[in-house]
């Protein structure tokens, strides 16, 4: 998801290295801090791909600044992976949110619906984090409060997320 956001960012302008990284911080949260050992290798690898281009510029001090731009074939790459989402970044919310912040990049609304359509037939399945045999176990099954609370929270967010989708699709 680390190339997608880096991809999505720079279709909205060129930036450095740094400004790209706090971005990301902020899209991700606190749950999954970008460090450089991560951000600056990917960087790398997607200006090999030819993706993105990397121009130096003189910094406010001796150091040089690197400028990070989308080329064309970074910007086919991108609505690529937006209109074909891996399974993994329909099913996992994380993911799932990185695909939604740059959705918008698609310019056809029968693009981004279908990812949306696949994001609300993925949470109409049954789905619980506990099992009796095959069977998934709802709040009002589960006796330890706090996999009680586990399985209420989830429950009221993909609620939520349900009925927003179902009214983007509308």
């Amino acid at each position: 998801m680390l190339e997608l956001a880096i991809l999505g960012f720079l279709a909205e302008g060129p930036l450095h290295g740094y400004q790209l990284r706090r971005r990301i911080a902020q899209l991700s949260g606190h749950s999954r801090p970008v460090s450089d050992g991560s951000l600056y290798p990917a960087i790398n690898r997607l200006v090999r791909a030819g993706w993105l281009d990397r121009t130096a510029e003189p910094g406010a001090s001796a150091a040089q600044r690197h400028t990070l731009r989308l080329t064309p074939a970074g910007r086919a790459e991108l609505l690529r992976r937006l209109r074909e989402p891996e399974d993994l970044d329909i099913t996992d919310s994380s993911r799932f949110f990185t695909v939604l912040a740059f959705l918008s990049q698609l310019p056809d609304a029968g693009e981004r619906h279908r990812v949306l359509r696949r994001r609300l037939e993925f949470l109409e399945q049954p789905a619980s984090f506990f099992l009796e045999g095959e069977k998934p176990l709802s709040a009002e099954e589960v006796h330890d409060p706090y996999r009680r609370g586990m399985l209420l929270v989830a429950r009221a967010t993909s609620r939520a997320e349900r009925s927003w989708l179902r009214s983007e699709l509308a």
